[in-house]
């Protein structure tokens, strides 16, 4: 038994040192808007939403070019050879000269003055598509703000957690301590000290694996933020002192209702289609221009015989151009544009009532979960009436081993979940935040 108690011994003290040793840091206080704020800044998750506003800002800078004027320069040299000329039937061939060096050099200029709205609506659809990605990352960065604050509130409820387990191996060894004792005056068994060592050698392990959670936690944390390599984050038990505003579930909803990123990214794709509808509608439509061009070229080959002088000429007037294809392709693609404008009006819709049903969810747990508080806390109490009494009783050897050991179970439980429920209220509350679109 001695060999045994020395082997579980040895073994804890090597968990218990893996476990730890990224604790050996040092540890920093850091609240949920400081780990918002560093998100902001450096979250890798949040860049692709950004170089996404970049490329959507971009885009309306591509469409506003299509107001500006069309010019076009050309200038060639060639080398032109000789010709001939037939009868119509190709006989009595004849050699025509003609001068060997042409050059032309023009200069067209083409102003838009109509486009049946095409340059407009195109303006305006990637302005749509640029506020469509401003939701986006908005609604991103809502989701990396509600993880950090569930792996913040984990590692709280996590170091919490700790303490507790760490409060009971420290009541469990002086049972321990007793019951030797206890064996030596020969008024306790053996038995009963192996079945408590069990539980002591449990709660070291479940310390082990706690420590290895919050190791985890922590740099999730600190990679998601952005943070340096190395910081061990301890949460600001300020936190659970935080004064939460209480308000109605219709108040919620409003809130939603306005505010919810991923309701405003779901209206944005219906403005985007039925603009689209309006891009579609402009091919239907001619296309007027002013146009203006300065030509200079040679020789002249119209002439028989060529001229070998150089024509210039110039004008300038009015372009009016239909495309008479579009009077029977535009339908259908107005037909699927319109397709897509009902596809991103139920998509609204949906979004809407999964907002609703969302906050109406979290609403109720978040009541919930101060009812189950005060639950925990008169379950605590009793738990340590119990585990009391019954120690008593098992001093005054009154009680069996059994007993002990299924008070201590309960009095554990009922601290761990002590410490689970006064974390909910606040995650339930942050819940409610990030389904309104507040967080």
């Amino acid at each position: 038994m001695n060999n045994q108690r020395l082997l579980t011994g040895l073994l804890s003290a090597v968990l218990l040192g893996a476990g730890v040793c990224a604790f050996g840091q040092n540890p920093s206080v850091i609240t949920l808007e400081e780990l918002f704020e560093s998100a902001e800044r450096n979250s890798a998750q949040l860049r692709p939403s950004f170089s996404a506003e970049e490329d959507a800002n971009q885009e309306i800078r591509v469409a506003r070019s299509g107001r500006l004027p069309d010019i076009n320069a050309s200038l060639s040299f060639s080398y032109i050879g000789d010709g001939f000329t037939t009868k119509r039937n190709f006989s009595e061939y004849q050699k025509a000269p003609i001068p060997h060096y042409g050059n032309v050099l023009s200069l067209s200029v083409n102003q838009p003055v109509y486009t049946g709205g095409a340059i407009t609506s195109g303006i305006q659809l990637a302005e749509l598509k640029l506020t469509a990605s401003r939701y986006a990352t908005e609604l991103q960065r809502d989701n990396v703000r509600f993880q950090l604050t569930g792996f913040y509130l984990d590692i709280y409820k996590y170091t919490n957690l700790r303490g507790v387990v760490e409060n009971n191996i420290t009541q469990a060894r002086k049972v321990l301590d007793e019951m030797r004792a206890r064996y030596e005056q020969g008024v306790a068994l053996q038995n009963d000290i192996t079945r408590y060592e069990l539980l002591v050698s449990n709660l070291e392990l479940q310390l082990v694996k706690i420590n290895n959670t919050i190791d985890i936690l922590n740099n999730n944390l600190v990679t998601i933020a952005g943070l340096p390599d190395g910081t061990v984050i301890v949460p600001d038990s300020a936190i659970l002192d935080k004064s939460l505003p209480s308000q109605s579930e219709s108040s919620w909803q409003s809130e939603a209702s306005i505010n919810s990123p991923m309701l405003k990214l779901a209206q944005s794709k219906v403005d985007i289609s039925r603009k689209a509808e309006d891009l579609t509608k402009s091919e239907r439509m001619p296309r007027i221009g002013l146009q203006a061009g300065w030509s200079i070229d040679g020789p002249i080959l119209v002439e028989v015989p060529p001229i070998n002088r150089n024509l210039s000429y110039w004008y300038i007037g009015v372009g009016v151009s239909y495309n008479l294809s579009s009077l029977f392709k535009t339908n259908k693609s107005l037909s699927r544009s319109r397709a897509a404008t009902v596809h991103a009006t139920d998509e609204l819709a949906a979004a809407r009532e999964n907002t609703e049903l969302a906050v109406r969810a979290d609403y109720v747990r978040y009541l919930e979960s101060y009812e189950e508080l005060n639950t925990r806390q008169k379950s605590v109490e009793l738990a340590e009436r119990n585990y009391n009494t019954v120690f008593t009783r098992y001093s005054a050897d009154m009680a069996l081993i059994t007993d002990m050991l299924d008070a201590a179970n309960s009095k554990l439980d009922a601290e761990q979940q002590l410490v689970n429920a006064r974390i909910n209220i606040i995650y339930y509350y942050y819940k409610l935040l990030f389904t309104s679109g507040k967080i």
